[in-house]
Protein backbone atom coordinates (compact mmCIF):
# COMPACT_ATOMS: atom_id res chain seq x y z
CA UNK A 1 0.00 0.00 0.00
CA UNK A 2 2.64 2.50 0.49
CA UNK A 3 4.34 1.99 -2.24
CA UNK A 4 1.18 3.00 -4.32
CA UNK A 5 0.49 5.80 -2.76
CA UNK A 6 3.98 6.86 -3.38
CA UNK A 7 3.34 6.10 -6.99
CA UNK A 8 -0.20 8.96 -7.01
CA UNK A 9 1.73 11.85 -6.63
CA UNK A 10 4.50 10.97 -9.84
CA UNK A 11 1.50 10.05 -12.21
CA UNK A 12 -0.41 13.04 -10.89
CA UNK A 13 2.43 15.06 -12.00
CA UNK A 14 3.11 13.51 -15.37
CA UNK A 15 -0.53 13.94 -16.03
CA UNK A 16 0.07 17.59 -15.83
CA UNK A 17 3.32 17.93 -18.27
CA UNK A 18 2.20 17.44 -21.56
CA UNK A 19 4.17 16.31 -24.38
CA UNK A 20 3.70 19.45 -25.92
CA UNK A 21 1.82 22.77 -24.68
CA UNK A 22 0.68 26.09 -27.23
CA UNK A 23 0.46 29.12 -25.19
CA UNK A 24 -2.19 31.38 -27.62
CA UNK A 25 -2.96 35.16 -27.37
CA UNK A 26 -5.71 35.41 -28.97
CA UNK A 27 -6.57 38.94 -31.01
CA UNK A 28 -8.65 41.98 -30.05
CA UNK A 29 -12.10 41.38 -28.99
CA UNK A 30 -11.82 37.69 -30.34
CA UNK A 31 -13.60 34.85 -28.59
CA UNK A 32 -12.73 34.08 -24.93
CA UNK A 33 -9.83 31.46 -24.93
CA UNK A 34 -7.70 31.17 -27.61
CA UNK A 35 -9.88 32.68 -29.79
CA UNK A 36 -11.26 31.56 -33.04
CA UNK A 37 -7.69 31.61 -35.13
CA UNK A 38 -5.52 30.03 -31.89
CA UNK A 39 -8.40 27.45 -31.93
CA UNK A 40 -7.56 26.45 -35.38
CA UNK A 41 -3.98 26.81 -35.14
CA UNK A 42 -4.19 24.08 -32.25
CA UNK A 43 -6.54 22.03 -34.19
CA UNK A 44 -3.92 21.78 -37.11
CA UNK A 45 -1.05 21.15 -34.83
CA UNK A 46 -2.60 18.61 -32.95
CA UNK A 47 -3.44 17.08 -36.71
CA UNK A 48 0.24 16.84 -37.18
CA UNK A 49 1.88 15.89 -34.20
CA UNK A 50 1.16 12.51 -34.06
CA UNK A 51 0.15 11.14 -30.62
CA UNK A 52 2.13 12.80 -28.62
CA UNK A 53 -0.32 15.05 -25.53
CA UNK A 54 -0.81 18.81 -27.00
CA UNK A 55 -1.67 20.84 -23.24
CA UNK A 56 -3.30 24.39 -24.39
CA UNK A 57 -2.76 27.49 -22.23
CA UNK A 58 -5.16 30.45 -23.52
CA UNK A 59 -3.45 33.57 -22.42
CA UNK A 60 -5.54 35.55 -19.87
CA UNK A 61 -5.63 39.12 -20.41
CA UNK A 62 -7.85 42.01 -21.23
CA UNK A 63 -7.36 41.84 -25.26
CA UNK A 64 -9.46 45.43 -25.80
CA UNK A 65 -8.74 47.82 -27.58
CA UNK A 66 -6.51 50.16 -25.52
CA UNK A 67 -3.77 48.02 -27.13
CA UNK A 68 -0.55 49.10 -25.05
CA UNK A 69 -2.08 48.33 -21.34
CA UNK A 70 -4.04 44.90 -22.94
CA UNK A 71 -1.30 44.10 -24.41
CA UNK A 72 1.37 44.50 -21.38
CA UNK A 73 -1.08 42.62 -19.47
CA UNK A 74 -1.16 39.92 -21.82
CA UNK A 75 2.76 39.49 -21.56
CA UNK A 76 2.99 39.73 -18.01
CA UNK A 77 0.39 36.27 -17.82
CA UNK A 78 2.28 34.93 -20.95
CA UNK A 79 5.64 35.47 -18.93
CA UNK A 80 5.12 34.04 -15.70
CA UNK A 81 2.99 30.77 -17.32
CA UNK A 82 6.03 29.75 -19.50
CA UNK A 83 8.85 30.39 -16.97
CA UNK A 84 6.13 28.56 -14.78
CA UNK A 85 6.06 25.37 -17.49
CA UNK A 86 9.97 25.33 -18.35
CA UNK A 87 10.65 25.41 -14.80
CA UNK A 88 8.17 22.62 -13.88
CA UNK A 89 7.77 20.78 -16.95
CA UNK A 90 10.94 20.67 -18.53
CA UNK A 91 10.29 17.82 -20.44
CA UNK A 92 7.51 19.44 -22.17
CA UNK A 93 8.35 21.30 -25.72
CA UNK A 94 6.74 24.59 -25.49
CA UNK A 95 5.04 26.74 -28.75
CA UNK A 96 4.19 30.29 -28.36
CA UNK A 97 1.55 31.65 -30.90
CA UNK A 98 -0.34 34.93 -30.91
CA UNK A 99 -2.94 36.63 -33.57
CA UNK A 100 -3.53 40.55 -34.04
CA UNK A 101 -2.63 42.03 -30.62
CA UNK A 102 -2.07 38.29 -29.13
CA UNK A 103 1.22 38.87 -31.39
CA UNK A 104 2.13 41.90 -29.65
CA UNK A 105 1.57 40.06 -26.54
CA UNK A 106 4.36 37.26 -27.61
CA UNK A 107 6.33 40.00 -29.56
CA UNK A 108 6.85 41.87 -26.06
CA UNK A 109 8.01 38.23 -24.47
CA UNK A 110 10.89 37.28 -27.21
CA UNK A 111 11.55 40.69 -28.98
CA UNK A 112 14.04 43.28 -27.87
CA UNK A 113 12.70 46.08 -29.08
CA UNK A 114 9.08 47.79 -28.23
CA UNK A 115 7.20 50.24 -29.06
CA UNK A 116 6.60 53.68 -26.69
CA UNK A 117 3.88 52.71 -24.17
CA UNK A 118 4.13 49.10 -24.01
CA UNK A 119 5.63 47.16 -21.29
CA UNK A 120 8.14 44.64 -22.65
CA UNK A 121 8.20 40.88 -20.24
CA UNK A 122 11.50 39.42 -21.65
CA UNK A 123 11.87 35.94 -20.49
CA UNK A 124 15.18 34.89 -18.79
CA UNK A 125 17.01 33.65 -21.64
CA UNK A 126 17.36 29.92 -20.65
CA UNK A 127 13.70 29.83 -20.93
CA UNK A 128 14.46 29.64 -24.58
CA UNK A 129 15.81 25.97 -24.72
CA UNK A 130 12.24 25.11 -23.74
CA UNK A 131 10.66 26.99 -26.54
CA UNK A 132 10.14 25.19 -29.75
CA UNK A 133 8.56 27.80 -31.71
CA UNK A 134 7.07 30.74 -32.06
CA UNK A 135 3.72 31.57 -34.51
CA UNK A 136 2.37 34.82 -34.79
CA UNK A 137 0.00 35.89 -37.40
CA UNK A 138 -1.33 39.78 -38.49
CA UNK A 139 1.50 40.89 -36.23
CA UNK A 140 0.85 45.13 -35.84
CA UNK A 141 4.66 45.40 -35.03
CA UNK A 142 5.78 44.07 -38.40
CA UNK A 143 4.34 47.28 -39.58
CA UNK A 144 5.26 49.78 -36.82
CA UNK A 145 8.79 48.41 -36.34
CA UNK A 146 9.26 47.70 -39.61
CA UNK A 147 10.32 44.58 -39.73
CA UNK A 148 8.67 41.23 -38.11
CA UNK A 149 9.33 38.85 -34.81
CA UNK A 150 11.92 36.82 -36.84
CA UNK A 151 14.15 39.98 -37.17
CA UNK A 152 14.01 41.37 -33.74
CA UNK A 153 14.52 38.45 -31.43
CA UNK A 154 17.95 36.99 -31.27
CA UNK A 155 16.69 34.78 -29.16
CA UNK A 156 13.87 33.82 -30.73
CA UNK A 157 14.11 34.63 -34.37
CA UNK A 158 15.68 31.07 -35.55
CA UNK A 159 12.73 29.32 -34.31
CA UNK A 160 9.93 31.78 -35.27
CA UNK A 161 7.28 32.42 -38.35
CA UNK A 162 5.75 36.09 -38.55
CA UNK A 163 2.83 35.78 -40.96
CA UNK A 164 0.95 38.81 -42.65
CA UNK A 165 -1.88 38.04 -45.45
CA UNK A 166 -1.28 40.02 -48.35
CA UNK A 167 -2.87 43.29 -48.18
CA UNK A 168 -3.54 42.84 -44.78
CA UNK A 169 -3.25 46.81 -43.42
CA UNK A 170 -2.77 45.67 -39.68
CA UNK A 171 0.88 43.95 -40.64
CA UNK A 172 1.67 45.70 -43.86
CA UNK A 173 0.76 48.86 -46.23
CA UNK A 174 -1.79 46.78 -47.41
CA UNK A 175 -5.64 48.33 -48.08
CA UNK A 176 -7.69 45.39 -47.67
CA UNK A 177 -8.73 45.46 -44.24
CA UNK A 178 -10.60 41.54 -44.81
CA UNK A 179 -7.15 40.43 -45.15
CA UNK A 180 -6.99 40.48 -41.23
CA UNK A 181 -9.18 38.16 -41.36
CA UNK A 182 -8.87 35.39 -43.37
CA UNK A 183 -5.88 33.92 -41.56
CA UNK A 184 -7.77 30.66 -41.49
CA UNK A 185 -8.91 30.63 -45.40
CA UNK A 186 -5.95 31.94 -47.08
CA UNK A 187 -4.18 28.48 -45.38
CA UNK A 188 -1.66 30.87 -43.68
CA UNK A 189 -2.95 29.27 -40.03
CA UNK A 190 -2.04 25.71 -41.17
CA UNK A 191 1.47 27.00 -42.68
CA UNK A 192 2.09 28.19 -38.96
CA UNK A 193 1.29 25.28 -37.39
CA UNK A 194 3.07 22.70 -40.10
CA UNK A 195 6.06 25.53 -39.04
CA UNK A 196 5.55 24.40 -35.33
CA UNK A 197 4.86 20.77 -35.74
CA UNK A 198 8.18 20.67 -37.77
CA UNK A 199 10.36 22.21 -34.57
CA UNK A 200 8.65 19.68 -32.43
Amino acid sequence: MLNAAVSIPSTAAAAQCPDIEVTFARGTNDSPRAGWVGQEFIDSLRSQVGARSVGVYPVSYPAIEDLAPSASAGASDANAHVQSMAANCPKTRLVLGGYSQGAMVIDLITAQTVLAGFTPAPMPPQVADHVAAVAVLGNPWAKSLGAPLTAMSPLYGAKAIDLCNPGDPICSDGRDMSAHVRYVQSGMVNQAATFAASRL
